[in-house]
């Protein structure tokens, strides 16, 4: 990634494009502010040196005292409740004056945390205890840089966390926290971590209200033989995303008429086309060399996801321009609450490009586990 060398035990990459700093001074981690750890009479006028935490079981978690904060005589019986009969402290309320190699916990979390963050994410409130906290700033699909991500919490003293890529999150809702460990980061330390976020590392992707189309095939269905399920499923999961369904279309396994029913669906100001059935390697199959037909692009077919392994996405060229998603939902979506649809289509809506590469990934958690209580999202399946 670097283009220097290195040795051939490293890996494929080079330790320090890992995220490793092997040939860091590691003196220079070192402890660098000097400070007082005083008798809890003793630090009667001075200032706290650092956030320190109250626990109160079930009910209770968090800074009692800010770093900075002048402890008063009134402030003692409170320290003992909380196990403190000795504190660090300094002697004025804006540091010792020793800042030049290294930043207090909660100023390195506060400078990690304008770099860590982009589009439609918020930083909740100032740091507490080296920890600053994410949320969501719209309901949308999370997005995370997985590799930089990695790299990032290969550094020693930082620890980022996050809610999993491709997650459908709240506005509001918690999705990252950034924590410095040491009470002091050194500013190498900072320099390092820095240099892995030159972009964000996060954001959130708004969902758009989609103009759905639902095309369902099958000769069987358009003859009236067995009754069509589909247009209800797929209408509640779109509902669900409050997007609005447009155009229903219910054909046979004929390829010309599939066709022209993509093209009246186009016409119909479709934006999100979901066609349901003739996906599998069946003779009488043929709606995929239909879509083929009418100029289907940016094919990906097959995934490693049970249920759900034949679904297709795509896109067609829209009518005044523009694109056209596409979405092929295999009979699976009929008997099975959960499929592939249900992690593919808020991808979709958020307009976040569904590449093989990342459907490879999927195959890893990808077989459901069909629980007598569906939990999903909330439970490792396409995670």
């Amino acid at each position: 990634m670097c283009g220097e060398g290195f040795p051939e035990r490293d890996g494929v990459i080079c330790r320090g494009c890992q995220g490793e700093a092997p040939y860091s001074d590691a003196s220079s981690d070192a402890p660098v502010r000097r400070h007082a750890v005083v008798p809890l009479e003793e630090a009667v006028g001075k200032y706290a040196l650092h956030d320190m935490i109250s626990i109160v079981p079930g009910r209770f978690k968090g800074a009692a005292f800010r770093a900075g904060q002048k402890i008063v005589s009134e402030d003692l019986a409170r320290l003992r409740e909380m196990g403190r009969f000795a504190v660090a402290v300094r002697e004025t309320a804006d540091g010792d004056g020793a800042a030049e190699r290294a930043l207090h916990e909660n100023e390195a979390a506060a400078a990690l945390a304008k770099r860590l963050s982009g589009a439609n994410v918020v930083c909740e409130d100032d740091p507490v205890m080296g920890r600053a906290d994410f949320a969501a700033g719209v309901r949308g699909v999370f997005t995370v840089d997985a590799r930089r991500l990695a790299a990032v919490n290969m550094l020693d003293n930082v620890q980022a966390v996050t809610r999993q890529d491709g997650t459908v999150v709240e506005a509001k809702s918690a999705v990252a926290a950034v924590r410095v460990l040491p009470l002091y980061l050194t500013r190498q330390a900072m320099a390092e971590a820095l240099s892995l976020l030159d972009c964000p590392l996060f954001s959130v992707l708004p969902l758009r209200r989609a103009r759905v189309g639902i095309l369902v095939t099958g000769t069987e269905i358009s003859a009236g033989i067995i009754e069509d399920k589909f247009i209800p499923v797929i209408s509640a999961k779109a509902a669900g995303y409050a997007c609005e369904v447009v155009e229903n279309r219910i054909v046979p396994d004929d390829a010309a008429k599939i066709t022209q029913a993509v093209r009246d669906m186009r016409g119909a100001g479709v934006d999100l086309l979901v066609v349901t059935g003739g996906l599998s390697v069946d003779p009488g199959d043929v709606t995929l060399t239909a879509l083929r037909g009418a100029g289907l692009a940016d094919e990906v077919y097959g995934a490693p996801v049970l249920p759900g392994s034949m679904m297709l996405v795509g896109t067609l060229p829209g009518e005044t321009g523009g694109k056209i998603q596409v979405i092929g939902v295999p009979a699976c979506a009929l008997y099975h609450k959960t499929t592939l649809f249900d992690a593919l289509l808020p991808r979709l809506l958020a307009g976040r490009a569904v590449t093989r590469r990342e459907i490879a990934r999927m195959g890893e958690g990808g077989l459901c586990m069909h629980c007598k209580v569906c939990t999903y999202p909330k439970c490792f399946f396409m995670k």
